[in-house]
């Protein structure tokens, strides 16, 4: 059965650049495309639809606050695209529910294997948008306060941080003068505490809790 999906972007080259791109894949069905958020969401409480791809910046409606309604009135998971200097965006995305996030330079490729992703229910952010989001909200606030850190050890904590800052198991080790192994372990324990299964929902629940 092939995913069906909708985008909806108010450039119109890019909504039939995307929509002639994702076509040639034979398990993705682009169903229809919108311009903004407002005929996305009335369509969307209508259809059954996988997976929306959605811009942030739209008329009417704009992709983040179409997320929230999405999220909570249907079973659509929500890929959002977006640019570098959207990071708040980004943050409030997380925050209403969206499972995957994009740059719309991504190359299509990337863009196929996330959606697939996504509609097995693996949350998805690009390194370069996390990387980013990650370093302009260490500068403002401390991660760990906002944690409850009776849940997890000093060294959990660490690793988390370093996930969400984008880094692999390679350069956290690196960084905390510990084995990859011993990093794999962290990780480990804290998917285990957390009842998460990626390391990406790792990053996503890290930023969320300092971000409350």
């Amino acid at each position: 059965m092939s995913i069906k999906l909708v985008i909806a972007d108010d450039d119109a080259l890019i909504r039939e650049s995307l929509k002639i791109i994702l076509s040639y894949d034979k398990e993705i069905e682009v169903v229809d495309t919108f311009e903004n958020g407002k005929d996305l969401v009335g369509f969307l409480l209508k259809k059954n639809i996988d997976i929306a791809l959605v811009d942030v910046r739209m008329p009417l409606l704009n992709g983040v606050k179409a997320t929230l309604e999405i999220s909570k009135n249907t079973n659509t998971k929500v890929i959002i695209l977006t640019t570098f200097d959207e990071d708040e965006y980004i943050r409030e995305g997380i925050k209403n529910g969206a499972k995957g996030y994009l740059l719309k330079n991504t190359n299509p490729d990337k863009i196929i294997e996330t959606i697939k992703l996504v509609n097995k229910g693996i949350a998805v952010i690009q390194e370069e948008i996390l990387s980013k989001i990650s370093s302009n909200l260490m500068a403002s606030v401390n991660r760990k306060e906002q944690l409850d850190k009776s849940l997890f050890t000093e060294r959990e904590l660490d690793v988390m941080e370093a996930i969400s800052e984008g880094l692999n198991n390679k350069e956290i080790g690196k960084k905390l003068f510990i084995s990859e192994g011993t990093v794999k372990n962290y990780i480990t324990s804290i998917l285990q505490k957390t009842d998460l299964t990626h390391r990406t929902q790792i990053a996503i629940y890290y930023i969320k809790k300092m971000d409350m």
